[in-house]
Parts: structure tokens; sequence; C-alpha cells
């Protein structure tokens, strides 16, 4: 299946050829887009001299930095528009192995035909080098909150190593995206559940960047906590309504009965 691998790039200068290197050696046959925030450090510019290299590499130029979501939703549209059936989202700072990516890759194209394949930190044979056990618990604390709230069924809802079918995300109505950060990970998962996707989990191992700074920041996770809150208090709302709404249902049933037995006993 034609695969196209988004990577978006905010100053991952020192970063993203490792990355394009390592992608087109693991999985030659898929194509790459670099969707660069207007990088002030020349990943832009790396990238523009890589593609025209290499025709399997292309550029996505945005005006500004506006967030991890609007960059991969872009990249999105791109992919849709260019006729791709898979499109997979990988980072550009080493964290995500391309021998993994190669494996997700072929997990979606397998005949079952999964909508989302997510690449997990948390299933068994999946792991992350180097984390201390609060970063651990934190991250685990995270998903368990996620599942308890939004019941997904998913144990990495926030992992960002993952590939979507085309024809889901042509199902989806991406305008619902509500996350700018790294939330937009739960929210798509969201998406793709409420659409009646198929989601499944391959093990990864999850690695430390390489180089370069984080994006990561407190902002950030205030962002996904807030929204997954949010979900989840709608959620809870929709099921008290639907059982309040059988419960009346049951009532007005029970009281009909009533009223034709007693009509019965008259006559």
């Amino acid at each position: 299946m034609k695969a196209l691998v988004v990577i978006p790039t905010y100053n991952e200068i020192e970063t993203l050829a490792g990355a394009l290197d390592g992608v087109r050696q693991a999985a030659p046959e898929a194509h790459i887009l670099v969707v660069d925030d207007n990088s002030p450090d020349g990943t832009g510019r790396l990238a523009d001299a890589r593609a025209q290299a290499d025709d399997h590499i292309h550029v996505l130029h945005r005006n500004q930095k506006s967030g991890l979501g609007p960059a991969y939703l872009a990249g999105f549209s791109w992919a849709l528009a260019s006729g791709y059936e898979l499109v997979c989202e990988m980072d550009a700072d080493g964290s995500h192995r391309p021998e993994d990516l190669a494996l997700l890759i072929q997990r979606a194209e397998m005949a079952d035909a999964p909508d989302l394949v997510i690449g997990s930190r948390w299933v068994s044979g999946g792991a992350t080098a180097d984390w201390d056990a609060k970063r651990v618990a934190l991250s685990r604390g995270g998903n368990l909150y996620i599942n308890a709230m939004l019941g997904l069924g998913v144990r990495d809802a926030t992992a960002g190593f993952r590939v979507y079918r085309a024809s889901l995300l042509r199902r989806l109505n991406l305008g619902e995206v509500e996350a700018l950060g790294y939330g937009f990970q739960v929210n798509m998962t969201k998406l793709v559940a409420d659409a009646g996707g198929r989601i499944v989990e391959m093990p990864i191992i999850f690695r430390e960047r390489e180089a370069g700074r984080s994006k990561l920041s407190g902002g950030i996770f205030s962002e996904e906590l807030a929204l997954v809150t949010k979900w989840g208090l709608a959620r809870r709302g929709a099921q008290l309504a639907d059982a309040a709404g059988s419960a009346a249902t049951a009532v007005r049933g029970a009281a009909d009965r009533l009223r034709r037995a007693a009509q019965k006993r008259s006559r």
C-alpha cells in the first residue's frame, strides 16, 4: 500500500537528517512529508535540500508554529489529496525507531485492515529507554485516567507513533479536532473510536530524543488534562441521559401494563 510518513518539525536541524535516513533505509517504499513550521534554525532549508535530491521526500512549509495538531492535520490533508493509502505519524527527534515504523506499516497492511495502528509503549513487548520511575508512572497514570474517562480500551492513547488508514481519515470530521498540542493524539484516538474504527496496538521501543530541545511543556499537559476531563464528563452525561431515558421507558411500560390489567379486571 502507498504509505506517507508525516514528520512535523520545528528547530530539528540536529536530528532531521538522521530521521530521514532511517526511514529511507527501514521503509524504502514509503514517502516522507516534512511539515516545517518556519523553523528559524534552517530545518526547512535542510528538508528542501533533501527533497531535491530524493523524490521520496516532500516538504510542506507553514508560516508559523501553531502546534503539533495543526501541523499533522495539514500533513493529513496533503496526504489525502495526493492519494496515499496509509498515513503515518513519526517524530523527527529520533525517539521513534525506523525499524518499528516498518513493522507498524506491515501491521496496517494485514488482511484484517485495521483503521489505526498505534506504536505502543505499554503493551507486552513495548518499552521506554532511559525513563525514570516518575516519568513511567506519569505516562501510565495518564493513560489509565484517559481510559477511565473515555473508555477507549487503548493502553497508549498518547502515543505519537502510529499509522492511519486513509479511508478512515476521509470518514472523520477533522474539523472537530480541538487539541493543538500533544493532546492531539488522544483527540484523534477518540475520533477514530467514536467513528467505529478498528484500533490495534503494536509494541515499540521509545527512545529519548537524540539531540535538540524537547517541545514538551506544562501547558501541553494542562491542555490534554482539561480536554480529557471535558470529554469524559460529556460522555458520563450522555450515559446518564441514556440510563434515565431507559428507566423512563421502563416506568411507562410498567404503568401501561398496570392500566391494561386494571381495565380487564373492571370489565
